[in-house]
């Protein structure tokens, strides 16, 4: 799981419902480095999808699956194991079957798959995490914790709160906190700097947004930088020194976070709410908002519930063996999403 802690850049943005910036230059040397690499390329003239085992070497347990979704697929294994890729992989040789650790993981995948198969009719409901947890060594024996019986489901939780306010309410609410949607459509650029954390470690992160939707995200991370596009259409990402295409779920995902106006398009972009009880965060009571709709990943939105600004998302992409999830976590005040 990705979480990423984001903050405003006082010099380029502003407390929304006060003031408007001129906006910050987003074709500075930092946007067009990251960028130079994301513009689409020249389409093949077979636009039929390759399949994994086409397109990379040594593939056995995800023949199949597609090209795209190797990369997010790999993401989700990592995620749930809470390791880096050379847990299984030789560094930069990634096709090499020196390590244990890659045969045992073609065995789990095969368990997994078969599983699903047999007992849910092919969906994915038992995943890496269903055993792992975040760690590379299952544990077999009971953990005694107050939270182990995790949340409830949202039908439970909707039921047993009935008095919550209906989605508009609350999404109204978020409107008029960003300084409504006239002065939030008067930004065009928007800049921010925050920290990341994938697998318990944390790295310095920054954001170029331009309206409607472009964005690009530059970070530190232990094997150098890795920087991520969208251009509204496409995007890609930097692995190491490979550079991945965005799959189609990825795309979905990024077009979430590249999304300026997200206040007033998340209900364009979404087709079913509803609102449950959130947590506290930083000792503000909050909301959730679950937002889901064909082709869209799904979404929770966390609202406090005095200022009913957005104070956390969490989004899901699709693999085949099951969803990773992404965590945005806002400040507390002078916070602008989108």
């Amino acid at each position: 799981m990705t979480k990423v802690y984001l903050g405003v850049v006082p010099s380029a943005l502003v407390v929304i419902g006060l003031s408007l910036c001129a906006g910050i230059a987003l074709r500075c040397t930092a946007w067009r480095a990251a960028t130079a690499f994301a513009r689409e390329p020249d389409k093949p003239a077979d636009d039929t999808p390759k399949m994994a085992e086409q397109q990379f070497k040594n593939i056995q347990a995800l023949k199949g699956v597609p090209a795209e979704q190797l990369v997010p697929t790999m993401q989700f294994i990592s995620a749930s194991l809470g390791v880096e890729c050379d847990f299984c992989h030789v560094d930069r040789q990634m096709d090499k079957d020196d390590k244990k650790e890659k045969q045992t993981a073609r065995k789990m995948i095969a368990m997994q798959l078969a599983i699903n198969r047999a007992s849910f009719d092919g969906k994915v409901q038992v995943t890496c995490h269903t055993c792992h947890r975040g760690s590379a060594h299952p544990v077999g024996t009971p953990i005694l914790s107050a939270d182990a019986g995790g949340p409830h489901s949202q039908q439970e939780s909707s039921e047993a709160h009935a008095n919550l306010p209906g989605s508009d309410q609350v999404l109204d609410k978020y409107v008029v906190s960003v300084g409504g949607a006239d002065v939030l459509k008067k930004i065009k650029t928007r800049k921010e700097k925050g920290t990341m954390e994938v697998s318990g470690q944390q790295f310095p992160i920054e954001v170029y947004c331009e309206a409607p939707d472009k964005r690009v995200s530059i970070s530190q991370i232990r094997n150098g930088r890795s920087v991520t596009a969208f251009n509204g259409e496409v995007g890609w990402l930097t692995m190491g020194n490979r550079v991945h295409r965005m799959s189609t779920p990825e795309r979905e995902a990024a077009r979430v976070d590249a999304e300026m106006y997200f206040p007033v398009r998340v209900r364009e972009m979404y087709e079913e709410f509803q609102v449950l009880p959130g947590e506290s965060l930083e000792g503000h009571a909050t909301m959730v908002v679950a937002a889901s709709g064909p082709g869209q990943p799904p979404l929770r939105l966390y609202f406090d519930q005095g200022n009913g600004l957005l104070s956390r998302l969490v989004r899901y992409t699709e693999t085949p063996l099951g969803r990773v999830p992404t965590q945005i976590d806002l400040p507390i005040t002078g916070r602008l999403t989108g």
